[in-house]
């Protein structure tokens, strides 16, 4: 039996760049690169004016994974394609093995009424091409964002999104040969539970990989009042079966600062920290923080 505990909760705190303190924070993706710790993360305006970007996309570093130094200048901004001229959203980034770099966002069109799955490439985080548009959904049927990629054990690789359907959000999941794709669309890798935290809305979450473990998804889940908290989920090797779900949340957010503020705790990455997972992950879509979990079995 395994239990996945949270032991260890810390404020995460961006210094200097332009996602100053006007701007809300969410979608936090770190990882390491050699000894420093990156980070990709998304600034809204706040309030959000009616032509104001649903999200900036902007880049920086950290020796402690908990205080990071921004860029001067952003990594993604929207436009001047219409399919993200709306805004830059959910940054996911992938370091290929000749050292340049994947990123997978959700672009918002110039109308601001639909998200669609991004991939830009370059070398850098300020030497990104946006490549071209991976999912989108058909007309009037909501977004797909909050791109996850995991690799199986027979070298294949998994994109999992969010997507919108009957009023309500769902997880996707598509295959393909390379983290680039091409992708085809797969059946749904797990569902709502009628009787629980999660009977209404779910969203992709990280995917915490390490050998001789089931890989594990630290996924959103919310009921119909969008009440957002981050539970796990585990697969075998080649994500074709559930092994295992958390029956509680793992994260529930704190009382909000606010009246007006969402009561929301979102995943978005991880680290291997030691013997601890480190998760990273937003509150009320406006503050960031990071959570040291450990992995038990018995």
């Amino acid at each position: 039996m395994v239990a996945y505990v949270v032991e260890q909760l810390d404020d995460v705190t961006l210094t200097g760049g332009p996602l100053d303190r006007k701007l809300d924070l969410m979608s936090p993706f770190v990882w390491k690169d050699e000894n420093k710790y990156r980070i990709m993360v998304r600034g809204v305006p706040w309030p959000l004016g009616p032509t104001d970007p649903t999200g900036l996309i902007g880049g920086g570093s950290s020796d402690d994974g908990l205080t990071f130094v921004m860029d001067d200048a952003l990594a993604i901004i929207p436009g001047p394609d219409p399919f993200d001229l709306g805004g830059c959203e959910d940054p996911t980034v992938l370091m290929l093995p000749d050292g340049r770099i994947m990123v997978y966002y959700t672009g918002v069109d110039a109308k601001r009424l639909q998200g669609s799955m991004i991939l830009a490439e370059g070398p850098s985080l300020h030497e990104l091409t946006k490549t071209e548009l991976v999912l989108k959904a058909p007309p009037g049927e909501g977004n797909i964002k909050e791109a996850t990629l995991a690799e199986t054990s027979t070298g294949e690789w998994r994109l999992f999104y969010e997507y919108a359907a009957n009023e309500a959000s769902r997880i996707g999941m598509a295959g393909g040969p390379s983290p680039a794709g091409p992708w085809t669309v797969l059946p749904d890798p797990f569902g709502i539970r009628e009787e629980s935290w999660d009977n209404w809305h779910l969203s992709t979450g990280p995917i915490f990989q390490v050998a001789g473990q089931d890989p594990v998804m630290f996924y959103n889940g919310a009921t119909h009042d969008a009440r957002w908290r981050i539970g796990w989920i585990s697969f075998d090797a080649n994500f074709t079966r559930v092994t295992g779900r958390g029956l509680e949340p793992l994260l529930l957010p704190p009382p909000p600062t606010h009246r007006d503020s969402t009561d929301i705790a979102f995943a978005a990455s991880t680290v291997s920290e030691g013997e601890h997972i480190a998760l990273y992950y937003s509150l009320e879509d406006r503050m960031l923080r990071r959570a040291l979990i450990h992995r038990y079995t018995a």
